[in-house]
């Protein structure tokens, strides 16, 4: 796998590259076309004839189920541990035709990337989610020292740029992160878990404001679950209702189920 070197971000840097975006002339996210769209058509109808949406997936976890899985519409793990998140909806899979292109705005800082990826999830999912109710769309934190590091979150340039109902209060300080040095890309699904344990945390300026709350946590990448799950359990234990998780791409094959 292809290791990418980081360099903090100068503020000035971020404005600059998103000026650009909205500027300079756009190539098309996945083949690189100069058109106007980030999302040039062909590989918009490509994207959609092989989207997740077109299988069927878990309605809990977004993993594609299994031929013994489809009565009951939810994976074995999911009825066997339920998870503390209600539902889940992705975009892609992990290894699809938008993984370069994420992987260009998280370790190459391609600003211009997240409108791609995010037209394509307009384009795609916003439709179908549209009535969808919630009251918070809040995205997966980075801890101050990552974000210091990386210069932005991805998962809320994503958010922030997604459609959803104008009553759906978008947000990226709620939801706080510990710092932890270990990677956990290459941990398998126990490890995650533990390692994620007491991670996350509700901003005490906003204590108390997620009572009976219906929640979208927005996601980059969705592996194992353990990240998207611990959030889910200390939003449901601050009040949270329903917890809804958007992903914009699904590792398919979890260690636990290969």
């Amino acid at each position: 796998m292809t290791q990418y070197t980081q360099r903090p971000m100068h503020p000035k840097e971020n404005i600059f590259q998103t000026i650009c975006s909205h500027l300079l002339p756009s190539a098309c996210i996945i083949c690189g076309v100069f058109q106007r769209l980030t999302l040039c058509l062909h590989c918009s109808i490509q994207l959609e004839s092989d989207q997740l949406s077109n299988y069927e997936c878990c309605q809990q976890c977004g993993l594609t189920l299994e031929a013994g899985e489809l009565k009951e519409k939810r994976c074995r793990e999911c009825i066997a541990n339920p998870p503390y998140f209600d539902e889940t909806h992705c975009l892609d899979r992990y290894d699809g035709r938008l993984q370069t292109a994420l992987h260009l705005l998280k370790y190459q800082r391609r600003l211009a990337c997240a409108h791609g990826l995010a037209s394509a999830w307009n384009q795609l999912m916003a439709q179908s989610l549209n009535n969808l109710c919630a009251d918070y769309l809040l995205p997966v934190p980075l801890s101050s020292e990552k974000l210091c590091s990386r210069g932005f979150n991805q998962s809320w340039e994503l958010a922030r740029r997604i459609d959803c109902g104008k009553h759906i209060y978008k947000n990226p300080h709620i939801l706080r992160r510990h710092h932890h040095v270990q990677h956990q890309a290459k941990e398998n699904r126990a490890n995650r878990q533990i390692a994620i344990q007491d991670m996350f945390y509700i901003n005490p300026q906003f204590q108390g404001q997620l009572e009976s709350a219906s929640v979208i946590v927005f996601d980059d990448v969705m592996t194992s679950g353990a990240t998207l799950n611990e959030i889910a359990r200390v939003l449901k234990d601050n009040g949270v209702s329903h917890v809804i998780n958007w992903v914009l791409l699904r590792t398919l094959y979890p260690a636990s189920r290969s």
